[in-house]
């Protein structure tokens, strides 16, 4: 790849722009136990979830799910999603690096495997989702990364060739599959070494 043909800069949010802690969510919950991990892989990794990732079912369906399936209690539901939605706080200095990249003159966009009712969280008590030209949210498409009809849809959607976009993740997996499909990618661990790693692929700020 030419190191100067990035023009378009992709952003996921968990992780990246905001934190997402599901140990710490679980904790703030339920309390601190020796059970933090299974309670973990029950709610997060379970169909509900997946399910109310990919937009198929609501905040409120889900809760039912999680009542009926886990024996949650009401109260321990609206405390879940509570935290779910007020533990994401800004990552340092990612807010700042979007900025930087839309003022530098690149493309900005997001995607992100996402909940409708955390986004519409994030939307309101945030000022960075206006920054992207767009986005697209794993509950509005009906996908997840790493399928690579997720990256396609971005792809497709915005008009942009994989050639000249970078995708920035956390995951490892999600960072090969966009790699898959042609689109340069970066795993992330800070806004500073995100910066350090678009500058090595000749992006200038």
């Amino acid at each position: 790849m030419n190191s100067c043909s990035i023009k378009n800069v992709v952003f996921d949010i968990g992780n990246v722009v905001v934190r997402w802690a599901p140990a710490e969510i679980v904790r703030l919950t339920f309390g601190d136990s020796d059970s933090v991990e299974a309670q973990v892989k029950s709610i997060f990794q379970s169909e509900t979830w997946l399910s109310l990732n990919k937009g198929l079912i609501s905040e409120n369906d889900a809760k039912a799910h999680y009542q009926q399936a886990l024996g949650f209690s009401e109260l321990e539901c609206e405390r879940l999603f509570y935290y779910i939605k007020h533990t994401q706080i800004l990552i340092y200095g990612t807010a700042e690096l979007i900025e930087r990249c839309q003022a530098a003159g690149y493309r900005v966009f997001a995607l992100t495997d996402n909940v409708h009712e955390i986004v519409s969280h994030l939307k309101a008590t945030y000022s960075f989702w206006p920054l992207f030209e767009g986005a697209i949210v794993s509950a509005e498409v009906g996908l997840l990364k790493p399928q690579p009809e997720i990256y396609q849809s971005l792809l497709g959607q915005y008009g942009l060739e994989a050639s000249e976009t970078v995708f920035i993740d956390d995951m490892p997996y999600n960072v090969k599959g966009a790699e898959a499909v042609g689109i340069a990618a970066i795993q992330f661990n800070s806004a500073s070494q995100c910066e350090d790693a678009l500058i090595s692929l000749g992006l200038e700020f």
